[in-house]
């Protein structure tokens, strides 16, 4: 007799992957060891706090460094780097260890985690991109630390830099500073901003970029995925810099006390961060209100595809400016470097920027009804872009969330980090072809 068996396809696989991971955090952050005061927290603190940490989006209801003992620390940074790099990309690293072959539907869910065009390479790639994330974290761990050893014990340091640097390699934004000051003490300082922007920038590129930039060398050759990621990336980090130099230059509770250095370096970070890290060096309750629709938009567009980021994704926002471009010109096609982009890549550009907006703009309009009222509209609209884009970032809101609002933020940040055509197709039936195509329909548009 044939037993049936339950067919998990790749996203499917992804989604319930990271609610296991999501749960098994929660239930271990409500346990009395991982609280300082041995308490442990509520389960909806718990669950939000992993799904934030898994998720890697750095939103808060409790501050972590005042709040979580050592073995709740180590909790969330392990959670960090499964949801960075994917649970998916743990099990291969473990299969490969232990000698065992990765089976074609393992490298379909890899395929699917990296959001990759092909099965060739795949395993290569997740053997490089355990190489690449030792290099960059030790390497920021070791600045961090040596930077840190000035102002606290060397032990203490050391934890803090490599805590740091993998939380911001990861884009999560989750500090140990205290206060919920995240890293404004080192506002003017060169070393942890330009240390922690490196790690940040380095993490939201994506893994297969990294890889393309690895192989130059040999190849001389780069893809126009990577081209777009790489320019998109210097256009947006360059733009927002010089713009929210402008926004916050004389702003007394931001730029304005700062010397030239400091402004450039504070203006520098806060481009930086909404790619989608969530650590910031200015207070952002007191940013001006021009800033903070600039980073709300930064954080919606979010990092590189198959990267530690969140958000729709540079390649999709330049996807669809390109289209644009092309129907203003009267094109037929949209081209990119030289490269004409098919109509399917247009159509599933369009349906995840769509998707993503549809997000927001829901979850905006609920937080503005579940939560305190009289606040400006900015930050119910802060809130949920930062949730979606899994960037980590809030104007004061989170930790004063209702029960209902951080549910919501909850489905937000992991509906954000998966991808909202991930979890859309993980719930949805398998599509079957139709049967027959109906006729053509004229519709007058603008």
């Amino acid at each position: 007799m044939n037993k049936s068996k339950i067919h998990l396809d790749p996203p499917k696989v992804l989604v319930l992957g990271f609610l296991t991971v999501i749960l098994i955090g929660a239930v271990l952050l409500t346990l009395p060891i991982a609280t300082e005061d041995q308490k442990g927290l509520s389960f909806l603190n718990a669950l939000f706090t992993s799904t934030s940490a898994t998720c890697v989006t750095g939103l808060v209801v409790v501050d972590t460094g005042d709040t979580f003992s050592l073995f709740g620390e180590l909790v969330i940074l392990i959670l960090i780097q499964i949801g960075g790099l994917g649970f998916m990309t743990f099990a291969t690293l473990i299969f490969l260890l232990l000698g065992k072959k990765i089976s074609l539907k393992e490298r379909l869910v890899l395929k699917e985690a990296f959001n990759n065009l092909s099965l060739a390479g795949v395993v290569q790639l997740v053997r490089r991109l355990f190489i690449f994330t030792a290099l960059f974290e030790i390497a920021g761990g070791l600045i961090l630390g040596i930077r840190f050893s000035f102002d606290m014990p060397i032990g203490k340091a050391f934890y803090y830099g490599f805590f740091h640097a993998i939380s911001n390699f990861n884009n999560a934004g989750f500090d140990l500073m205290g206060e919920f000051r995240s890293l404004t003490p080192y506002v003017e300082d060169p070393i942890v901003v330009l240390t922690v922007c490196s790690l940040i920038t380095i993490g939201g590129l994506g893994f297969i970029v990294l890889n393309e930039l690895f192989d130059y060398r040999k190849t001389h050759r780069l893809s126009v995925h990577t081209k777009i990621v790489l320019m998109t990336t210097l256009i947006l980090t360059t733009g927002s810099t010089i713009l929210i130099f402008i926004f916050e230059f004389g702003n007394p509770k931001t730029l304005g006390p700062l010397s030239e250095i400091g402004k450039v370096l504070g203006s520098l970070y806060q481009a930086v961060t909404p790619r989608t890290a969530g650590s910031n060096t200015l207070p952002i309750g007191d940013l001006t209100h021009s800033t903070l629709f600039l980073i709300t938009f930064l954080m919606f567009i979010g990092g590189g595809s198959g990267s530690t980021a969140g958000g729709i994704k540079i390649t999709t926002f330049a996807v669809l400016l390109a289209t644009v471009w092309s129907q203003i010109k009267g094109k037929e096609d949209v081209v990119l470097f030289k490269r004409r982009i098919v109509t399917e890549t247009i159509l599933k550009s369009m349906t995840v920027a769509v998707s993503g907006m549809s997000i927001v703009i829901v979850i905006t309009m609920m937080l503005s009804i579940t939560e305190r009222q009289g606040l400006d509209f900015m930050y119910y609209l802060f809130e949920a872009a930062s949730a979606f884009g899994t960037v980590g970032l809030s104007m004061g809101l989170t930790p004063e969330l209702s029960s209902i609002g951080r549910i919501l933020i909850v489905f937000t940040m992991f509906a954000g980090r998966l991808g909202p055509l991930t979890v859309a197709f993980a719930i949805a039936k398998r599509r079957n072809p139709d049967a027959f195509r109906h006729p053509k329909g004229n519709i007058m548009i603008g």
